[in-house]
C-alpha cells in the first residue's frame, strides 16, 4: 500500500453541500450588519456613485450597472418577478420580520406605495431570514404593506446583485432601479417618508 494516502472521493452529492455550505457563508456575510444600526453607508469596486452622509449612494444616469432580473415566489407562494414590471421605476425592499428598523420605517413605505402612481412605480419587497412566511405574512398585515415580497428565507436573491456595485449589503435595505433596468440609488438604512421620497423622487422624475 502506498505511503501517500489517496485523495478522498469527490461525489455529486459532495459538491452540492459545497455549494450550499458557500452560499450560506455568503449570505451570512451579507447580513452581518444587518439590523444592529440599521446598516452603514459605502460600497466597494467602481461603481461611480456618490455616498451621502445619509446613507443614501446613488449613480449618474449614464454610469448606472443593471440589475438582475429576480425571480421567485411570494409570501403566499404565487410567482413573483421583477421582469413583469419592465418600463417602470422599482423600489425594493429588503427586510424581515424580526427587524426592528424593518418595523420602524414599514409605515413609510406603506403609505408612500400607496400614494405613488402605479403606473409609474412598483414596489416589491424582499423578506429574507424568516424561517416560516406566518411572520412576514402577519407584518404585512399589521402595517398595511399594499405591495408583494419575494419569500427568500435564505437571501440567495440579495447575492444576484454583483458585488462592488450598489448590491445589498444589510437589512433593511432599499434599491431604487430606473425604468432602463438600471441601479439607480440605494439606501442601507431604516428610511422615513421624508428620506424615502428623497431616494426614489429623483428617479421617478426621470423621463
Amino acid at each position: 500500500m502506498s505511503a501517500a494516502r489517496r485523495a478522498p472521493r469527490t461525489t455529486p452529492a459532495t459538491k452540492r453541500r459545497t455549494a450550499v455550505l458557500a452560499t450560506g457563508a455568503a449570505v451570512a456575510a451579507l447580513l452581518l450588519t444587518a439590523c444592529g444600526n440599521g446598516g452603514t453607508s459605502g460600497g466597494g469596486g467602481n461603481t461611480n456613485f456618490v455616498s451621502s452622509s445619509g446613507g443614501i449612494s446613488t449613480v449618474a444616469k449614464g454610469d448606472r450597472g443593471t440589475a438582475p432580473v429576480l425571480s421567485g415566489k411570494d409570501l403566499e407562494g404565487k410567482p413573483l418577478s421583477t421582469a413583469d414590471h419592465k418600463g417602470k421605476v422599482l423600489v425594493i425592499n429588503v427586510w424581515g420580520s424580526w427587524c426592528p428598523p424593518c418595523r420602524a420605517e414599514a409605515k413609510y413605505f406603506a403609505k408612500v406605495a400607496k400614494e405613488s402612481d402605479p403606473k409609474d412605480v412598483q414596489f416589491l419587497g424582499i423578506d429574507t431570514r424568516d424561517p416560516q412566511t406566518d411572520q412576514a405574512i402577519a407584518f404585512e398585515k399589521d402595517y398595511g404593506i399594499p405591495y408583494p415580497s419575494f419569500y427568500d428565507p435564505s437571501g440567495k436573491l440579495l447575492l444576484k446583485f454583483e458585488k462592488g456595485t450598489l448590491n445589498p449589503q444589510g437589512i433593511p435595505n432599499t434599491l431604487v432601479i430606473d425604468r432602463d433596468g438600471k441601479i439607480a440609488a440605494r439606501s442601507l438604512k431604516a428610511l422615513n417618508e421624508k428620506s424615502l421620497h428623497k431616494l426614489i423622487d429623483p428617479v421617478i422624475a426621470e423621463k
